[in-house]
């Protein structure tokens, strides 16, 4: 790697952007909700857990997956160590996350207590946390810290934004701001609206990827078109989940192929947003491998050129992810 190569934070420590391949950023690996791995029902069988995933992550590669990202930030099961060992034993590149959100699952802790009603952190205090985690490692929870975060990913309240939540977006922008690390944030109510609070913290709009962008209530609202035009990375990151909320997969292809026509290529990722295992919540339990064995087809088949599906899967997440 020369002096001058563009790096990705991974759980293995830097690597070329240019090594990442194919990846896929908005998954998850072991997710588990806020205190269920206190409940008497829950099992947390490290051993097993690792057999699971590495058995997924083995079959992402061999469909041509290079690099996932866990985008689920701090407190929801995201372990460290775990996400090392399957590194090294899969070939995937891991990138995990810093972050959190949005308010209705953050502990107490995040609030301050001494008023009434209890008021949100400010930004600046989110900012160094979540800088910190990538400038000196991610915490392991009372033991020590490993290494650097690849993203700052936070979520809105699907109601609506809280002051709380507008206190995590500001602070991860400061923090990519800082540290030269990019922002993925799931939207609320306004994804448009949200883009806005984010950028409004001098934080191009390049460097931020917004998710959700495949639910009807988005595309009906053009959040996916004005999100792009605005310069920020349009995610969908429910490929393969069809119905209910969300688009299908021939409806996405259409919307692809759509941005495409519009100039907005550079603008598009794609992610699975799978559980590879999750405790305490239902999982998605889709394979990580599903854009590439089954959305990959389709997007041809909607006329999707193979040049612009490359620059989909491989270029505009390495742009995303490379230190800046």
């Amino acid at each position: 790697m020369s002096v001058n190569s563009t790096t990705v934070n991974t759980v293995l420590g830097p690597v070329p952007a240019d090594e990442l391949g194919v990846v896929s950023v908005h998954e998850a690996l072991l997710s588990v909700f806020p205190g269920a791995e206190h409940a008497f029902d829950i099992t947390i069988d490290r051993a097993e857990i690792f057999e699971t995933l590495a058995a997924k992550l083995r079959d992402f590669r061999a469909h041509g997956g290079g690099t996932i990202v866990d985008s689920t930030g701090m407190f929801h099961g995201r372990d460290v160590r775990l996400y090392e060992a399957l590194s090294r034993a899969t070939g995937v590149h891991i990138v995990a996350s810093t972050g959190q959100g949005p308010e209705e699952l953050l502990g107490g802790y995040f609030l301050t207590p001494q008023t009434n009603p209890p008021t949100p952190w400010p930004a600046e205090k989110f900012a160094d946390l979540f800088a910190r985690e990538i400038t000196e490692g991610m915490v392991v929870p009372r033991v020590e810290r490993r290494g650097p975060a690849g993203l700052i990913t936070t979520a809105v309240t699907r109601a609506g934004v809280t002051a709380t939540d507008e206190s995590l977006l500001r602070g991860a922008a400061r923090a990519a701001l800082a540290t030269g690390t990019a922002v993925s944030f799931r939207h609320g109510v306004d994804a448009v609206r949200e883009l806005e609070t984010v950028l409004d913290e001098k934080l191009p709009a390049d460097r931020v990827a917004v998710g959700g962008l495949d639910r009807k209530d988005a595309v009906a609202a053009g959040a996916p078109e004005k999100v792009a035009a605005r310069g920020a990375r349009v995610v969908l990151d429910r490929i393969g989940t069809e119905g209910g909320e969300y688009l299908t997969d021939a409806e996405r292809a259409d919307l692809i192929a759509d941005l495409v026509r519009a100039g907005h290529t550079d603008r598009i990722l794609l992610s699975v947003g799978a559980a590879g295992v999750a405790k305490g919540h239902p999982a998605n339990d889709l394979a990580y491998s599903h854009v590439l064995t089954a959305f990959v087809p389709l997007l041809a088949e909607h006329g999707v050129a193979e040049g612009d599906v490359l620059r989909i899967l491989e270029a505009n997440p390495r742009d995303l992810l490379a230190m800046r």
